[in-house]
């Protein structure tokens, strides 16, 4: 063996010996596999070349073993499980006090070419999910993986390419193998967690003449100025969208503030939450019928209505123009106002 690299493996492995100090089941593994490696590495002759190869494989075994204490690989004790999830979960301090993610985050990128008029479909249950128009030909999407507790390797992000466009899921593991978790196309879509603090945010890069569907549970949908129409559904957390085309928005917790560029809508649109104020931003050709209603707020336009029946500061049933289309806008904890763009 090459004396410098001998050298070099002995400075380390004195070290390591002295700061592992392997009395758990655990760490005799994680000592074992490092040796191991040493050995395996002992065989190469050129000492540069071995000493990087050494540090690579040094660095792989260490990232493996910490990992897979956690998914079941190697078995060890409660109390030592518990341990290695802080070490690798909860962030940690440089020497600035700056907090610094630890290394369990993942990422997945999906990108390809979607035909014109046709959607992209996001649909997460933990995380945000944020898109942007682009300049580019093809689709980008990057989910962005990250948890406390639970292993980001063990949620998927499952990929559908179908006649209407694109469906990208997370999808968590199931704890019920009659029940599995599914990536589904449209808005008909049913998961679940099992208590896996995984979360997963969506960037997206989306072309001209796509739309976006965005769908997720606990997080936020926000949009640039996409040049195309636009669906948003979310539980708790608010809805920021804006879209050439038209939008439709509902979530429970959180505030909807959307502006729409197109006054000719194929369906009515549906605006809702229950805690959160409703700001719609329409074209000033804008023709419907509108209805909206909150409890603890007030409704306020810039378009001239006429009014049908009784109107209240918190109730009003009336027409915009000639009344071509169909909107609606509810809440019960915020205010409802309706702002008249160009």
């Amino acid at each position: 063996m090459n004396a410098p690299l001998y050298s070099h493996y002995k400075r380390w492995l004195t070290r390591a010996a002295r700061e592992t100090r392997p009395e758990s089941l655990g760490e005799k593994m994680r000592f074992k596999l490092i040796i191991a490696v040493l050995i395996t590495a002992s065989g190469l002759t050129a000492a540069p070349q071995a000493i990087d190869k050494f540090n690579e494989l040094k660095s792989s075994v260490e990232n493996w073993t910490r990992l897979n204490l956690l998914s079941g690989v190697l078995a060890v004790s409660a109390h030592e499980k518990e341990a290695v999830e802080v070490a690798l979960f909860e962030p940690r301090a440089t020497a600035a006090g700056q907090p610094v993610r630890a290394a369990s985050d993942d990422e997945f990128r999906w990108s390809g070419r979607v035909a014109a008029g046709r959607t992209v479909e996001i649909k997460g249950i933990n995380g945000n999910v944020r898109a942007e128009p682009s300049s580019a030909s093809e689709v980008e999407v990057v989910a962005n993986k990250h948890a406390k507790r639970s292993n980001p390797a063990e949620v998927q992000i499952k990929v559908i390419e179908h006649e209407g466009g694109v469906t990208i899921c997370a999808v968590y593991p199931s704890k019920d193998a009659s029940r599995p978790n599914e990536c589904a196309v449209g808005s008909n879509w049913s998961s679940h967690t099992h208590n896996n603090d995984v979360v997963v945010d969506f960037t997206v890069r989306l072309p001209s003449n796509l739309n976006l569907a965005a769908r997720t549970i606990n997080g936020e949908v926000e949009t640039g100025a996409i040049n195309g129409d636009v669906e948003a559904s979310t539980v708790n957390g608010s809805i920021n969208v804006n879209a050439r085309g038209y939008v439709v928005a509902q979530t429970v917790n959180g505030s909807i503030n959307a502006a729409m560029g197109s006054a000719d809508w194929p369906r009515a649109l549906d605006f809702e939450t229950v805690n959160g104020g409703i700001t719609l931003n329409l074209p000033a050709a804008t023709s419907a019928m509108v209805k909206a209603e909150t409890i603890n707020g007030d409704i306020s336009t810039d378009f001239p209505v006429t009014i049908e029946g009784r109107f209240s500061r918190r109730r009003m049933n009336g027409t915009i123009g000639d009344g071509k289309h169909q909107l609606s806008l509810k809440t019960i904890n915020g205010s409802i106002r309706l702002l008249r763009g160009q």
